[in-house]
């Protein structure tokens, strides 16, 4: 913060504090021509409903003041006048990181004997399943759900479908590094909204879907340009997080229709999933993939 800004609002805060003081002052003092405490203002509604000059208890007032005097001590040992950091010179970084290293120091040694043991055997250890559990309802049920089960666009992690495949270590490296997934806009290279749909019918035909018969025949042979990342036979390929077309499962719709597969085909498909490493770390993301390897019984 520079210098002319940390005056700004430390001049901005006491300006604020001095203002609320004399707004008090000013409002508690009686004025010409007011009624006597007591007395009726002369302000009648509803024909009989009168207002009656009666001010705020003193006890009440007090209250107001005790707040600035608590205001401007809190001031004074703490940061917030600016580049100001109190008598104490307390800062959140460094809170945080006390914090950090106290919650290290209890619970570093549990995470790093979970980390020494393989995930496939982690998985079957009920008190490590639980420590794991808690992890995964801090760190990804915002997205997946607190039961797992995922959502549009999120995928469901207690089946067996994997767009990275579903090996312990492959699902370690998902938490540590994330991933990115990316399907092209591919409305453009298929040639024209009739192909488009024809490609949309023979993907539905794939895994058994409502599909015209004839679309999906003449689909077939122009799936040839989606088949570099999903196939031949729309497989998928786990290398590049392209989905299995064949097993009816349905990431950016949640059930799928040619109009979805179609949207998809014309505007393309965008996730991602953020890396973990810097914050959880390699012992905890090692617990946390022997959590999500056991919601589907690591198949």
């Amino acid at each position: 913060m520079s210098s002319f800004w940390s005056w700004y609002v430390a001049l901005l805060t006491v300006g604020n504090i001095v203002a609320c003081y004399w707004l008090i002052r000013w409002a508690s003092k009686p004025r010409k021509g007011e009624a006597n405490e007591g007395d009726v203002t002369g302000h009648t509604w509803d024909d009989d409903l009168q207002e009656y000059n009666n001010p705020l208890p003193r006890w009440w007032l007090w209250m107001f003041y005790i707040t600035i005097v608590f205001g401007l001590i809190y001031l004074i040992l703490y940061p917030g006048l600016g580049r100001f950091s109190g008598v104490f010179n307390w800062n959140q970084t460094e809170a945080y990181n006390q914090q950090m290293a106290a919650s290290e120091a209890r619970y570093g040694p549990i995470f790093s004997a979970y980390a020494k043991r393989p995930i496939a055997e982690l998985a079957k250890d009920a008190a490590a399943m639980r420590a794991g559990q808690r992890l995964y309802l801090n760190y990804c049920a915002t997205c997946h759900g607190s039961t797992a089960t995922g959502a549009v666009g999120f995928p469901n992690l207690t089946d067996s479908e994997w767009l990275y495949g579903g090996k312990p270590e492959t699902i370690k490296q998902s938490i540590l590094d994330g991933r990115q997934g990316m399907m092209p806009p591919m409305g453009a290279a298929l040639g024209d909204a009739q192909s488009v749909e024809e490609v949309a019918h023979y993907v539905m035909s794939l895994s058994g879907g409502d599909a015209d018969t004839a679309k999906a025949s003449a689909g077939k042979a122009k799936f040839a340009t989606c088949a570099a990342c999903h196939g031949p036979e729309g497989k998928g390929n786990p290398a590049l997080g392209a989905p299995d077309l064949t097993n009816g499962t349905w990431l950016h719709s949640s059930t799928g229709s040619v109009a979805a597969v179609v949207a998809a085909i014309n505007e393309g498909r965008s996730g991602k999933m953020p890396a973990h490493r810097q914050f959880l770390g390699a012992d905890k993301s090692h617990l946390l993939a022997a959590y999500v390897y056991s919601l589907n019984e690591g198949q």
